[in-house]
């Protein structure tokens, strides 16, 4: 509760300065709407529908594509940790693509697959993939070898020990890179949603990219902060519960 208290004092904080500044027009208002102007938008664009629809959208989006990273980061990454084969090829690759920058996985998608959801899909996709293999990989590597002695030890054989005790172990990692992965997944979702306008369903992105064009800031603003509260809301209410969990099962808490 104190916690909870503390972070909504300085929020109002922030939106307090972000009012002053307003008032005191150090920037002309159309680069810098105030608060009840973003609000006001918001407030319509419920109203209308128009952010619910464009918020189902991109997480649809966004939800299958990062599903998708998973499925095939998981066993990737275990490839990699595994045979020295993987890491040497697949888990290089993997570490030079995740510092690629998000948007530079967009002109790839749309030569390739144009202005479709599958280009959108791509990106997301690639947006999460490196993460979670370069993770699961990580996390297998740091899993105490005396884990896999004592279950060889108890007749455990090599897919039970894989299954049953190094990726158990190893889960505090890949749920750091699952974390990471959506993170980055938004990052992409955006640039591509940005980029990509010729659609029938529009997200967030979209909105975020009509708005500059008319140069309605209280609209890209308000864009912005519902952004940032979905992805809030992902870490407050899935990564962090998943991540206490894990570090309190594991004896690693403090």
């Amino acid at each position: 509760m104190r916690r909870l208290l503390s972070a909504a004092l300085f929020f109002a904080a922030l939106v307090l300065l972000w009012q002053w500044v307003y008032s005191r027009r150090f920037w002309s208002p159309v680069l810098v709407p105030g608060p009840r102007q973003v609000w006001d938008y918001l407030a319509s664009a419920v109203e209308d529908g128009t952010l619910w629809h464009a918020t189902i959208v991109t997480m649809r989006r966004l939800l299958i594509g990062y599903l998708i990273g998973l499925i095939a980061g998981l066993p990737l990454g275990l490839l990699t940790a595994r045979w020295k084969l993987f890491q040497d090829t697949l888990g290089i690759s993997a570490l030079g693509l995740q510092t690629l920058p998000s948007v530079c996985w967009v002109p790839l998608a749309l030569l390739w697959f144009g202005q479709t959801e599958m280009a959108m899909l791509f990106v997301v996709v690639m947006g999460t993939l490196w993460s979670v293999i370069i993770a699961t990989e990580t996390g297998v590597r740091n899993v105490p070898p005396i884990y896999r002695r004592a279950a060889l030890t108890m007749g455990s054989k090599r897919l039970h020990i894989w299954l049953k005790v190094i990726l158990p172990a190893a889960l505090p990692f890949v749920v750091s890179g699952m974390k990471q992965g959506w993170a980055f997944a938004w990052r992409s979702l955006m640039a591509a949603e940005i980029f990509v306008t010729i659609l029938t369903g529009f997200g967030l992105g979209q909105l975020l990219q009509f708005g500059r064009d008319q140069n309605a800031m209280e609209q890209v603003i308000g864009i912005m902060v519902v952004i940032v509260v979905i992805g809030l809301l992902a870490d407050k209410i899935l990564f962090s519960p998943l991540e206490r969990f894990l570090h309190y099962r594991w004896g690693t808490s403090r």
